[in-house]
């Protein structure tokens, strides 16, 4: 029997998921309306969290940040079986998985954090992305478990708290992403472009499909190796700007890349590929 804390989109859709598969899921969250929405699939429901991992011997959980799966898991403990599994699926700090790994073994339990790139359908349908790290016969024990969850189970060896690093890494790049997209519909009103003409534009070039390439010339550092030179990004950079400022329109991301450009033009790096500029982050 399973018990599974934290029935926001993502929590909810993996129990729904876990009931079609033939479980028996204990339901717990602090809102405890959520968790009782899951009872017409045939999850049971409880208010108190240590009644809710009662007999469980794998406990899932979703919750918001650190202090908050502490938090939790502590009013939780009094309910643990011995030798219960927690996997936690809460995108948290590298520094608090592991923490969280090595107290939780003292306390006769087995800890693994395992986030996702998963949103509430992809838990729904078991697709998508989940992460672990740390002891690879742990991981070996419950690789079964958290393929059935998703579509991809991605293993980054022994390191414990490496899985929370990558996901924040990839979080990052959503966000910075997302901050582009913001600035090119900024740059597109400036335009009088409407956003459907962006995505006619998206949907015939794809230039998430260039990431791989881009990180491999970044890594291997051919920035002498022009395919764009830097000078010619940075003029580009200026027309964007002048364009969103002669329109009133906002940019956030090109301002801010436009000063790192400027920074390696002046050490002389103008005619080099403009990845250059990523080069003090390796």
């Amino acid at each position: 029997m399973k018990a599974f804390l934290g029935m926001g989109l993502l929590g909810s859709n993996f129990v729904r998921a876990m009931l079609h598969q033939g479980e028996t899921i204990q339901v717990w969250n602090r809102t405890s309306s959520k968790a009782k929405a899951l009872e017409p699939y045939g999850a049971k429901a409880f208010d108190n969290v240590a009644e809710a991992v009662h007999g469980a011997d794998i406990i899932h959980i979703t919750l918001k940040d650190d202090a908050t799966v502490d938090e939790v898991l502590e009013k939780a403990s009094a309910g643990l079986q011995a030798g219960a599994t927690i996997i936690d699926h809460t995108t948290t700090s590298a520094k608090g998985a592991i923490q969280r790994t090595a107290y939780w073994k003292s306390k006769g339990f087995i800890y693994l954090h395992a986030p996702v790139f998963m949103g509430p359908q992809n838990a729904l349908e078991s697709t998508g992305f989940m992460l672990v790290s740390g002891d690879q016969s742990v991981i070996g024990k419950l690789e079964p478990e958290l393929s059935k969850m998703t579509g991809k189970l991605i293993n980054f060896g022994p390191e414990e708290g490496k899985a929370a690093g990558i996901k924040l890494i990839g979080n990052s790049f959503l966000i910075s992403l997302t901050a582009g997209l913001a600035d090119a519909l900024s740059l597109a009103k400036a335009h009088h472009i409407e956003p459907q003409e962006l995505l006619t534009l998206f949907n015939s070039w794809n230039p998430g499909a260039m990431v791989p390439g881009r990180l491999k010339r970044i890594t291997d550092a051919r920035y002498n190796e022009p395919s764009w030179e830097l000078n010619m990004a940075r003029k580009d950079a200026g027309l964007m700007m002048s364009a969103a400022k002669e329109a009133d329109a906002d940019l956030t991301v090109i301002p801010a890349v436009a000063s790192l450009m400027d920074k390696w033009i002046t050490q002389g790096h103008g005619t080099d590929d403009w990845t250059i500029i990523a080069k003090d982050s390796l």
